[in-house]
């Protein structure tokens, strides 16, 4: 579905069944583990999804209003509260980081973190790509300023790729089993082993957060009953992504069980995860200073995933 005409929010108090909640995904994100849940359909609201290619211009959409919750990564999110979108997080997912990676040509010389010196990488500025590699250079000592990068959506990064217009290309999801699997790319690292917080969230606009709560508690809620179904259901769901996203089965189920993803409350560890980030954010210069995450989250809807 397209953005254009969508209203900013349901009247305060209204009530769920007259409520439209929007959301705004990614490719092979939250709708899909819905859908294959049987957890899409039947909800006490309207529910409006609308696609996009990347966490930035979703992010730019809940920043406008157009879009009432989100999905997307803790690096992007951190880029965008602190950039001032007026926006809570409301549910925290996490995984062990490995659906974001480094990937280059096979008869690449980089082989290595310390390799990427004086090399171009292609990814999303502020991006969850973008925290990888700064991460990663971080870990291995090697000075942030000796890589350049090139700031792309992940087509266009792709084909820098193949064109040689940049070195690697750092991403995430269903770009990087397709890159491995489909391209024949070689992975140099990932977000394993503390270099990613393996974190995302749902980020929920202020006011939707002040005018549907009812609703999002709901979806809160659902997301959580999905993730869990999926574990336990892992080839139901690569089947689902395959025919969703016009992917292969066997890219579809890596992209998952490269890292799969469970609901977690928001406590002070995922707090703690959060305040690195925007911390490796602002040491990195992608982030003009150093702030206090905690005020970026919304903790009462921890209760929605006892319902």
């Amino acid at each position: 579905m397209t953005l254009a005409g969508l209203a900013l929010g349901a009247p305060s108090g209204a009530r769920a069944a007259d409520t439209a909640l929007r959301l705004g995904d990614q490719k092979g994100g939250v709708e899909a583990t819905l859908a294959v849940a049987n957890l899409l359909d039947k909800t006490p609201y309207k529910l409006e999804i609308a696609q996009f290619p990347a966490a930035a211009p979703l992010l730019e959409a809940l920043n406008a209003g157009a879009v009432d919750v989100a999905w997307a990564g803790d690096a992007p999110t951190t880029f965008a509260l602190a950039n001032g979108v007026p926006a809570k997080i409301i549910s925290a997912h996490r995984s062990n980081g490995g659906s974001v990676a480094l990937l280059v040509k096979d008869q690449s010389p980089i082989r290595s973190v310390a390799d990427l010196a004086g090399r171009t990488v292609g990814t999303g500025r502020g991006s969850i790509g973008h925290a990888l590699v700064i991460s990663a250079l971080k870990r291995a000592g090697v000075p942030a300023d000796s890589v350049k990068f090139a700031f792309l959506q992940p087509s266009d990064a792709k084909a820098a790729l193949e064109t040689n217009a940049i070195d690697a290309w750092s991403t995430w999801g269903l770009y990087v089993s397709t890159g491995l699997l489909a391209a024949k790319y070689r992975l140099v690292f990932d977000g394993q082993n503390g270099i990613l917080s393996g974190l995302g969230y749902l980020v929920a606009h202020d006011k939707a957060i002040a005018t549907k709560r009812e609703a999002l508690a709901d979806f809160v809620s659902r997301t959580a009953r999905a993730r869990d179904w999926v574990t336990n259901h892992v080839d139901d769901y690569a089947r689902h992504l395959a025919g969703l996203v016009g992917a292969p089965f066997e890219i579809a189920r890596d992209s998952h069980v490269r890292a799969p993803t469970v609901v977690v409350p928001i406590d002070p560890a995922v707090i703690a995860d959060q305040q690195r980030t925007a911390d490796l954010y602002s040491d990195a210069g992608v982030i003009a200073k150093r702030f206090d995450v905690a005020r970026f989250f919304d903790t009462s809807f921890n209760s929605a995933l006892t319902n």
